[in-house]
């Protein structure tokens, strides 16, 4: 497979290049695969669905042919997931994908653990350390962390935003020992990502050592977590006729989104064949994406801290990608958008619990707000020209993707991404349905450690002494 970079498509590397390089120092830019290949029908529609390693396998398969043989590829993918994806119906037309039963309780577990053993692979007959520098606004350090700890010959600086991710999330960050470190920086997560992406452009720092990224930044972060997105769509379309005996409806996925990521991954599962109709691209008071696709104007912006802080994401990443990949007119085809603020995020998880029994944790909760909100009416409204929208206020932005008629006719159903463990974020769940989620044990025993996180200001020279001084 060959890919390009999304701000110059004249570049041509491969997959190991793209994946140690992890962006293009020389644009900037991020790469993707020059094409998407479809997996053959007969296996998209085999009945039981295949497992989910075996649909890891033959959606890796073609981006890393010629680079990584079979069989090691298959090893690889077993190293990587000794846990899957879980589809837990909560009603007839909702899917909840539970993906936090990895080691760290969160999503990233997906992409993180595939990625480690990929550039490990790389890695293994270099002399020199590579340097894997990430940004995270919550959960996608410490799956890097977890995932990349005691790895012989590589190192992991991890930056997030002082003060602004929950206690939880910050002991499973700060705690980590070894060959990984952690920095707090004086900022935002939108600061913390913009020391990354500077360091990747300075020709000294990357003269001096070898640096990769490893949030969805890079490549093989990403198109792991399509696996999912392929796996799910599977098994709920299996289950559609014993469920709610809809006939043909559209799946819809609706994904809480902050550097947009995780939704790219679900344009690289449905491009090579998940039966997937569209997409919600559903935020918090951190709007640019929806309001890009409402406008027609993309205004990256400082972030602003909520309870869904893995998602304060100003100034997204993967926007880049997203519209590499596609017009304007055809994301507006694909997607609805939606935002809702605190407020919103308490509600949807009271909402969720009470009609359902379900606990969901504050990411999820903006994916079943926005869900619940267009099959409840919202979606007809805004077809009819009866929903009044204002990209300044929490709902639907006025754009009706292809799938919108379906979803007003009551012919969809939903597939809820799930992002996180509700106990990491258990004072907000407590606030809004009065009891505690249980907590898994791996994440109690996270609190006893030791916090070993070094503050950082957030100016560039600071960061880049640290760099030259301690790699």
């Amino acid at each position: 497979m060959i890919y390009t970079d999304t701000r110059d498509k004249s570049v041509k590397v491969n997959f190991q290049t793209a994946v140690m390089n992890g962006m293009n120092a020389s644009t900037g830019g991020l790469y993707i695969p020059v094409e998407f290949p479809k997996l053959e029908s007969s296996f998209i529609n085999r009945i039981p669905e295949p497992s989910f390693r075996e649909v890891a396998f033959n959606m890796a398969k073609p981006y890393v042919e010629g680079e990584i043989p079979d069989a090691d590829l298959e090893s690889l993918i077993i190293d990587a997931y000794p846990f899957t994806s879980q589809v837990v119906p909560v009603d007839p037309v909702t899917y909840v994908l539970e993906l936090f039963h990895g080691p760290t309780c969160a999503f990233k577990d997906f992409g993180a653990r595939f990625m480690a053993r990929v550039m490990s692979y790389f890695n293994r007959n270099e002399n020199d350390n590579l340097h894997i520098l990430v940004a995270t606004s919550g959960d996608t350090g410490s799956a890097v962390g977890s995932a990349f700890h005691n790895v012989p010959g590589i190192d992991v600086t991890i930056l997030y935003p002082d003060g602004k991710i929950s206690p939880l999330q910050e002991k499973q960050l700060s705690t980590f020992t070894g060959n990984v470190r952690a920095l707090k920086v004086k900022g935002t997560f939108d600061d913390c990502q913009k020391l990354v992406k500077t360091a990747f452009t300075d020709t000294e720092l990357r003269n001096k050592f070898r640096l990769s990224s490893a949030n969805s930044i890079n490549i093989s972060r990403l198109l792991p977590q399509s696996f999912y997105y392929m796996y799910s769509s599977l098994v709920v379309k299996n289950r559609i006729p014993q469920d709610s005996k809809i006939e043909n409806p559209s799946i819809i996925c609706i994904v809480p989104s902050g550097n947009f990521g995780n939704l790219t991954s679900g344009l690289i599962a449905r491009e090579m064949g998940a039966p997937i109709a569209g997409f919600v691209a559903a935020t918090n008071s951190n709007h640019t994406v929806p309001d890009w696709i409402a406008t027609g104007n993309y205004e990256a912006r400082p972030s602003v801290s909520t309870l869904s802080n893995a998602m304060d994401v100003g100034a997204p990443s993967n926007y880049e990608r997203i519209s590499a990949m596609y017009s304007l007119e055809q994301v507006r085809s694909l997607f609805a958008s939606y935002w809702t603020d605190d407020e919103g995020t308490l509600d949807a998880i009271r909402s969720c619990h009470s009609n359902t029994g379900y606990i969901i944790d504050p990411h999820g909760a903006v994916g079943w707000k926005a869900w619940n909100d267009i099959r409840g009416g919202k979606m007809a409204e805004l077809i009819n020209g009866t929903l009044k929208t204002d990209i300044n206020e929490p709902g639907l932005t006025a754009n009706v993707p292809e799938w919108g008629k379906a979803a007003a006719d009551k012919k969809a159903v939903g597939i809820i991404l799930e992002t996180a463990a509700p106990a990491k974020f258990g004072a907000t769940v407590v606030k809004a349905i009065g009891r505690e989620p249980s907590m898994p044990e791996r994440l109690e025993k996270v609190m006893s450690l030791p916090d070993n996180a070094i503050p950082m200001e957030k100016d560039y020279e600071s960061f880049k002494e640290y760099l030259m001084s301690s790699l």
